[in-house]
């Protein structure tokens, strides 16, 4: 009972610590709970996944696009207090998930209770793609929540986005100079300003 009381507290502490200095916690940018991509539903309760490599970046946490290949910490903070006292297991399939019988099993965590509100784990992660299924005992493992892991791969969505956009709007405004530049209206104003 006083271990309980010890947790709550350091919880509280925590909290305020967060909440009087919200820039340690923005773990991913500066999205809001329900904009995180790293949190998914199990039913009606949240999980939290995070993927860490400290052997390239200390600080390093990734859900979904993991930058090098190699051994990668896993780690599911289970948000929701119910879920700590229910069996919760995790397993990374490689692969996408389309199909069970596609992936070979990467890591296979059994579902057990988790006290302290963290499911922990650590994979060998080579180049591909992988699912991670976190799922309590009561539910399919192979059903949602899911985090499609993308390893040492190259997102080029994301790529044309950051290129493609800012090149068609240089497009457009060459584009829109050239036409101005051969515009009568703008030759005949410049006739009037030089006589």
């Amino acid at each position: 009972m006083k271990t309980q009381r010890t947790r709550i507290a350091a919880a509280g502490l925590l909290l305020a610590g967060v909440l009087a200095h919200p820039s340690m916690a923005a773990a991913h940018g500066t999205t809001s709970g329900e904009d995180d991509p790293c949190l998914r539903q199990v039913g009606e309760r949240v999980v939290h996944f995070n993927a860490y490599q400290p052997q390239y970046q200390l600080k390093g946490q990734y859900c979904t696009d993991i930058p090098q290949e190699g051994n990668t910490f896993l780690v599911v903070d289970l948000v929701d207090p119910a879920l700590r006292n229910e069996p919760v297991g995790m397993r990374v399939v490689k692969g996408n998930g389309s199909t069970e019988a596609e992936g070979e099993i990467v890591a296979d965590i059994r579902p057990t209770t988790h006290p302290d509100g963290v499911l922990r784990g650590e994979a060998r992660l080579d180049e591909g793609l992988y699912t991670v299924t976190i799922a309590s005992e009561k539910q399919n493992l192979m059903r949602r929540p899911q985090y499609l892991l993308r390893v040492h791969m190259t997102d080029y969505q994301k790529l044309v986005r950051t290129v493609a956009v800012p090149l068609l709007g240089v497009l457009f405004a060459a584009w829109l100079g050239y036409k101005l530049l051969r515009s009568k209206w703008l030759r005949n104003w410049w006739a009037v300003l030089r006589s």
